[in-house]
């Protein structure tokens, strides 16, 4: 069986420079891809609340949540893993680089954070620190025809998938955030890393075929 990929979830930008917004007019979400390859699901970047995320996946797939076997996430932002209840039972996975980022920082904060009147920050601290723990680094090979693609840059250690299929696709998570910033060859405004963000988004118009975006849908450029 070949493999086969379907949005789940069109993404979107809070506030996109190219439309003249000077400000937040709308929820952000991101892309949410499920890639199939042979018998095995994954879903990228489950940006929906849970029971909305389990609508959607039942409209544009047919699967049910304990259908999926693998959860990819881009990077650890909110916005890209509020469906994350819905999947308890999926393994899950995220750049390396970017968990160990994601724990330093964590940990930093929690050294940082003082026992007086910080009950609520150390909580939200410890629930966070949980949560990364509860994923697994992504190796290399994902799975028979997808490998995990370092895209660093927008956040210290965010990476996509590299499916190949007739094409070359690119799940690119945030390196290339959504159509317009790809077609005025520009990266996202708040990359972490605008130097390496930029070599990614090169990186990634070099070698695809075609792109899913980090928020918007598939753009085809061969």
């Amino acid at each position: 069986m070949a493999v086969t990929i379907d949005v789940i979830n069109i993404g979107t930008l809070s506030c996109n420079r190219f439309w003249d917004e000077p400000q937040a007019s709308r929820p952000a979400h991101a892309t949410t891809t499920l890639i199939r390859d042979d018998d095995l699901t994954i879903l990228v970047d489950p940006s929906l609340p849970a029971e909305l995320l389990a609508h959607r996946l039942d409209e544009r797939s047919g699967l049910k949540p304990e259908d999926i076997d693998i959860v990819f996430l881009t990077n650890f932002k909110p916005v890209h893993r509020r469906g994350l209840p819905l999947l308890p039972d999926a393994a899950w996975l995220i750049g390396e680089t970017e968990q160990q980022a994601v724990l330093s920082v964590l940990n930093d904060a929690l050294a940082g954070a003082g026992p007086t009147g910080a009950e609520v920050s150390l909580n939200e601290l410890n629930t966070e620190l949980e949560l990364i723990g509860r994923f697994q680094p992504a190796g290399d090979t994902i799975s028979e025809n997808v490998d995990f693609y370092p895209a660093f840059g927008p956040t210290a250690g965010s990476g996509g998938l590299l499916i190949r299929a007739a094409r070359t696709i690119v799940v690119a998570g945030d390196a290339v955030i959504n159509r317009d910033y790809l077609l005025n060859g520009r990266i996202w405004d708040r990359c972490v890393d605008p130097e390496a963000a930029k070599e990614s988004f090169t990186e990634i118009l070099e070698i695809a075929d075609v792109v899913i975006p980090g928020h918007d849908n598939v753009i085809l450029l061969g």
